[in-house]
């Protein structure tokens, strides 16, 4: 019963069949290997956008921190989300890559900013002269810290307020593929064609041993990116196996399959958990990514069976068996059935 995160999980067996293929002879190092070129090929197709600019990376926070440093000078802000990931889990790494550049937080219910919420903080910047941030680049998280999706719709109406102001916009896709097929959109609706100048398309959540896919739109700054993702030590010298990876991810519809699975865990999991009385999800499910609130004594039992998950407020000790814990519920592409029926057992107290 393991649901804590789903970077935790296996890598798919033809990922790693992939990388065995990969292993043989010599290849051209820094993405100059055969698979890349393939790999950006199979990009373009799926996104719908021949002249868009590729690049790999090995973690989301690079890919992110990268991305906002190329579309970010130093004295400008990030508009993001309060709970963004680049906020909360990145130890200040798109501060640290963009040389200084802020980060400006913007209110919502649900993990997601409004076209409201956006403008309010838009327009609340940039009005001190010389004194103050300037206004940066909107960064949207997709699916949220708190595992809502944003429709494409709503995709589009906040890309629609950073164009009012000239404001490049940053999908950071870490469950790219999950909201993708919760949507039941293509690639491209969900970037590019909802106003989308950069998305990091991710896979190390989705199956892979470590890759996210950088996609830029628009290729003016392709060569920046370049150099930034160098001079961060981010460029691979073996990179025929972060290539082998994604071709693998892009071949036969893996990518979809793998978060179609992970998906179906995350519904089969929150029913589960609606059924329960004393079980209350915190956030609209709708992903593989949950939140709920149960009783102590729930807890207590799921940890003496072994059950692997996060309490995110309060303690596993305490005197009320009664009090209700916060629980972060994350199913991987290869969560079991019988894994998730265990744990809402546990928690109903069978």
């Amino acid at each position: 019963m393991f649901f804590a995160s789903d970077n935790a999980g296996p890598v798919h067996p033809k990922v790693m069949q992939a990388l065995n293929d990969a292993n043989t002879g010599y290849a051209m190092p820094y993405g100059n290997d055969e698979i890349m070129n393939r790999v950006r090929a199979q990009v373009r197709e799926i996104f719908e956008a021949p002249d868009a600019a590729v690049f790999l990376v090995a973690t989301g926070t690079a890919a992110n921190s990268l991305i906002l440093a190329t579309q970010c000078q130093p004295y400008e802000t990030v508009f993001c989300h309060r709970v963004a990931h680049i906020h909360e889990d990145e130890c200040n790494a798109p501060e640290f890559y963009s040389g200084g550049a802020k980060l400006s937080l913007v209110e919502g219910e649900n993990g997601k900013m409004t076209p409201d919420t956006l403008r309010a903080a838009i327009v609340a910047e940039e009005v001190r002269g010389v004194h103050g941030p300037q206004r940066g680049p909107v960064s949207i998280t997709q699916v949220t810290e708190k595992g809502t999706v944003y429709s494409v719709d709503e995709l589009t109406a906040l890309t629609t307020v950073a164009k009012d102001y000239g404001l490049p916009t940053h999908l950071d896709g870490a469950r790219f593929t999950n909201a993708m097929v919760a949507l039941g959109c293509s690639p491209a609706e969900m970037t590019w064609k909802a106003g989308i100048d950069v998305v990091s398309f991710g896979g190390t959540k989705n199956g892979l041993m470590g890759v996210e896919i950088v996609v830029l739109f628009d290729r003016k700054q392709a060569w920046e990116f370049e150099l930034r993702r160098k001079r961060g030590a981010h460029l691979f010298s073996k990179h025929r196996y972060l290539s082998a990876q994604v071709e693998a991810y892009l071949t036969d519809g893996l990518w979809t399959d793998m978060a179609t699975s992970a998906n179906r865990a995350g519904a089969r999991m929150a029913d589960g958990l609606r059924a329960i009385p004393h079980a209350d999800l915190v956030f609209p499910a709708q992903s593989n990514l949950l939140f709920a609130t149960f009783p102590r004594s729930a807890h207590q039992r799921l940890n003496d069976a072994g059950a692997v998950y996060y309490i995110m407020s309060g303690s596993l000790e305490g005197d009320d068996p009664d009090e209700p814990l916060l629980a972060r519920i994350v199913c991987d592409w290869s969560a079991k059935d019988a894994d998730i029926d265990q744990y809402l057992a546990l928690v109903r107290g069978d």
